[in-house]
């Protein structure tokens, strides 16, 4: 991966960028058989990996369908799909029988999932993290799966252990990371019960211009807003990477399901991150707190050498998200709630 701009001017360069497939990513839909389907695709990576994956497809010289389904409350981005070739099925996935009337598809990628917003509304995230997931196993049961899933099933470690690893036993900390263990579940039973070949992806602070930890504490530094560092360090990977990674995880599918770690290599302070974007915008930044011995910190040196490192380094996504912030481009506006140590979102 070459030829990455200095800045992005726009939303739309962004997301070409986001959607860039990788030379192993086209190298690999030169060989999978079968359609792609995006199970939640109007969310936060769903947009740009069903983009990567037609452009993955159009490169390889493979004819696919990519399907994209979603409530569409975005009727912006269900546009932007239909643009480029992907076919796009609103509905909701909650609903039995719209799940039955969906088409099939030999890969599945399951993205759906609520996490902010949870806490008081507990019997939703429930449905969405754990139920659903017990009707895609079972509706797909003949298909490969991805289903996206979060480092926060594990419990908090040692700054300088490394993070957890794939074989660590999960220990979630509050109703969220209890219904993502729950979604992990329900896929793990219908692989083992139907032979179902699924990859579970604990994915852990995906990034981009418009949203992550990194937006969230530059935007805070940019302001003059306290940055709190008692959950003091923290994983991140550019979204692009994780969105092609995601995809090549397909030929790790297995039954059992195979359990993956993606993120970055480096552990990251929060307060380093903090001084950074001071010197990068020319102000203080204004710190908070004091960092705890412990905090959530996932390893994905399996992955890495399995299916190699990110090709974006953390020093161009900082340079890339304070121009971003400087130029007062569009931000989603949902922060990540990183400082949260109760698992309360």
């Amino acid at each position: 991966m070459s030829n990455y701009p200095e800045r992005f001017e726009s939303e739309l360069k962004l997301e070409e960028v986001l959607s860039r497939p990788t030379p192993e990513l086209v190298q690999m839909a030169k060989i999978l058989v079968g359609d792609f389907l995006f199970l939640g695709v109007s969310g936060k990576m769903g947009v740009s990996m069903a983009c990567m994956a037609k452009r993955a497809c159009e490169e390889a010289g493979a004819k696919k369908r990519v399907i994209g389904v979603s409530r569409f409350s975005s009727l912006e981005n269900r546009k932007y799909l239909e643009d480029r070739d992907i076919e796009t099925i609103a509905g909701d996935l909650l609903n039995p029988e719209f799940v039955q009337g969906l088409p099939d598809a030999k890969n599945v990628i399951y993205l759906a999932g609520t996490k902010f917003g949870t806490s008081g509304n507990e019997a939703y995230a429930w449905a969405m993290n754990a139920y659903l997931p017990g009707m895609i196993a079972e509706r797909y049961r003949d298909s490969r799966i991805i289903a996206l899933s979060t480092g926060c099933v594990y419990s908090l470690v040692d700054v300088d252990s490394g993070g957890s690893k794939e074989t660590d036993t999960p220990f979630p900390i509050g109703e969220y990371a209890q219904s993502c263990l729950g979604r992990e579940r329900l896929f793990e039973y219908g692989s083992l019960t139907n032979e179902t070949q699924v990859t579970l992806v604990r994915l852990n602070y995906a990034v981009e211009m418009r949203y992550g930890v990194l937006v969230d504490i530059a935007s805070k530094v940019y302001k003059s807003q306290p940055v709190d560092v008692s959950m003091g360090y923290l994983n991140v990977i550019w979204q692009g990477d994780a969105n092609a990674l995601v995809l090549r995880s397909f030929s790790l599918c297995s039954s059992p399901p195979r359990i993956i770690n993606l993120t970055g290599s480096e552990t990251i302070s929060v307060r380093e991150m903090a001084l950074r974007f001071g010197e990068l915008f020319g102000r203080e930044p204004i710190v908070e707190g004091e960092e705890k011995s412990q905090t959530l910190l996932s390893n994905a040196s399996w992955v890495h050498r399995e299916l190699g490192k990110p090709h974006v380094q953390l020093d161009q996504i900082v340079n890339w998200t304070a121009k971003w912030i400087e130029a007062g481009n569009p931000l989603l506006g949902i922060p990540t709630h990183f400082e949260v140590s109760d698992g309360k979102f």
